[in-house]
């Protein structure tokens, strides 16, 4: 029988990353017991900077649509209940509930409680040197769900 080479990426798999929040999650635990929350905020704005830098140069050119569909594309691959509202210069996302906690607390880690920064520091990085600016409204510890909003600077 001859041999058979089988070729495949990454990119072939279905997305799955969640261990990645367990270990982020004790990331944040060490830079904030050795560093304080500055260096957990300092941190996340650094690698959101260099990972989301296509999402911000889409979100500069194009608008809050670019957010949106990036948002409504992470949570269908997660698989989490969420919605959100966009008019205008302004994009209000609610999601229900965290995957990321969910897989964390459900593999009997503790969720450390700068965990919020991974919504809050990482969009506002997102939304640096651009049109827009982001603030997290609401944040639920217990389950990682949030209002995150989305709106124009003022001029």
């Amino acid at each position: 029988m001859p041999k058979q080479i089988i070729t495949r990426k990454a990119a072939d798999n279905a997305y799955f990353h969640r261990d990645f929040h367990i270990a982020l999650n004790y990331a944040i635990d060490y830079l904030q017991r050795k560093f304080g929350a500055d260096a957990v905020r300092e941190y996340l704005a650094q690698f959101a900077g260099a990972w989301y830098a296509p999402l911000k140069t889409t979100l500069a050119e194009k608008g809050l649509s670019a957010v949106k569909a990036h948002y409504e594309n992470i949570y269908a691959l997660e698989g989490a209940e969420f919605d959100m509202q966009i008019s205008g210069d302004e994009l209000v996302i609610h999601l229900h509930a965290s995957p990321a906690v969910r897989h964390i607390k459900a593999n009997g880690h503790a969720v450390s409680p700068l965990f919020y920064e991974t919504v809050a520091a990482v969009n506002q990085e997102i939304c640096r040197d651009t049109p827009f600016a982001c603030e997290l409204l609401d944040y639920h510890s217990e389950t990682g769900g949030y209002r995150l909003r989305f709106f124009r600077r003022a001029k």
